[in-house]
């Protein structure tokens, strides 16, 4: 009898387990809450590029077009994402949202929109970017201009000449100050923690393609052996105003699951003044806000680049032991603890997530049939 498969999501990880799992021979189900396959890449800012190769992003068993240049853009991702659908046939269904996930049995009860599926595997695979978390700045409540989320984000225009100030130094919050700099905005960046910079290359190799270091020695070696060679490329976060982190790039990611910013022009706009760095934020007051340093100015607009969160508590109510005390999976990939699920891709990884994603989905195939058998 085939195996019957659920899949939760039709963004990377989800297409990319369900392609896997199709090839592996079971009967495969992706239920999406959007409209249409990788939802998410269709809302990022528009001039966001993959920050990883090519090559080095292509899902399982089909190519990246090379004329997608290098680093694909997030138009290129969205043809490619519809492209993948198609090639696999992989037909979604388009506005489900799975609210319960249940142990029954031998298998799983998936609760959606539409009712319930019962299924051998479920793969939730949802992203990391699911829920924007919109931080509680003190006294935010009283500004007087426009918040917006990095997620409501889309170009710049119309911010000319407008007093913005961005929140967050991840990558989508350093894209975005630097989009809207170059636009003519009055830009500050509030930093409150400690921040890693990576160049977008070195030896020109594109700087996510050096995992080999890690590999081979450890990620804490490899973020001492590679710390001189960053210091002489880009210098250290306190040249730019910034925290110092107190580790390395990689161990941020491996440690506290957080990306360092890969610099595509956003630390040469604030070496020329076009980016103004900031503290924390000590107080909102009207159009006013006051860093923790005892600065303050005025301002027209706040992008809360303040990042998402994952809570899979209300996903797993009989199943909290998979979870930390955040509603984070403890671990992603074939094993989990509990038969039949899987998590794909819901930790940040040092491989690039496009990458984990096909690693995770190849995996979790394997481990679903060798589970079958």
């Amino acid at each position: 009898m085939t195996q019957r498969a659920v899949v939760i999501g039709a963004g990377p990880a989800g297409l990319a387990s369900a392609a896997c799992l199709k090839r592996a021979g079971l009967n495969v189900e992706i239920l999406e809450k959007s409209g249409s396959v990788g939802q998410s890449w269709r809302n990022h800012y528009g001039r966001l590029h993959l920050h990883t190769a090519r090559n080095r992003s292509a899902l399982p068993h089909l190519p990246m077009p090379e004329h997608f240049g290098r680093y694909p853009s997030r138009l290129d991702m969205v043809e490619y994402l519809e492209t993948y659908a198609r090639h696999f046939r992989l037909t979604p269904q388009f506005g489900t949202s799975v609210e319960e996930l249940r142990p029954d049995g031998t298998g799983w009860r998936v609760a959606h929109s539409r009712g319930a599926t019962w299924a051998d595997h479920v793969v939730v695979a949802i992203g990391l970017n699911h829920t924007p978390f919109r931080a509680q700045l003190p006294g935010l409540e009283t500004f007087s201009g426009e918040v917006l989320h990095s997620s409501d984000y889309h170009d710049p225009s119309g911010f000319a000449g407008d007093r913005v100030m961005v929140v967050g130094f991840g990558n989508s919050g350093g894209e975005i100050a630097l989009d809207l700099a170059e636009a003519g905005a009055n830009v500050t960046l509030s930093v409150r923690g400690p921040v890693n910079i990576l160049p977008k290359e070195m030896f020109g190799l594109p700087t996510t393609s050096l995992g080999l270091l890690r590999k081979l020695f450890g990620y804490r070696i490899a973020d001492r052996l590679t710390a001189p060679l960053l210091r002489a490329k880009i210098g250290r976060p306190a040249d730019y105003g910034l925290p110092d982190p107190g580790k390395g790039p990689i161990a941020q990611v491996v440690e506290d699951g957080r990306i360092p910013l890969i610099d595509i022009g956003t630390l040469g706009a604030i070496r020329a003044g076009k980016i103004m760095t900031r503290p924390g934020i000590r107080t909102i007051d009207g159009a006013r806000v006051w860093f923790t340093d005892g600065q303050s100015t005025d301002l027209d607009r706040i992008v809360l680049a303040t990042g998402y969160r994952l809570d899979l508590r209300d996903l797993l109510p009989e199943n909290l032991d998979l979870l930390d005390e955040h509603g984070r999976p403890r671990q992603t990939g074939a094993k989990t603890g509990a038969r039949g699920l899987y998590f794909c891709s819901l930790k940040a990884s040092p491989e690039g997530q496009l990458r984990q994603s096909g690693m995770d989905a190849e995996a979790i195939a394997a481990e679903a049939v060798a589970r079958a058998a």
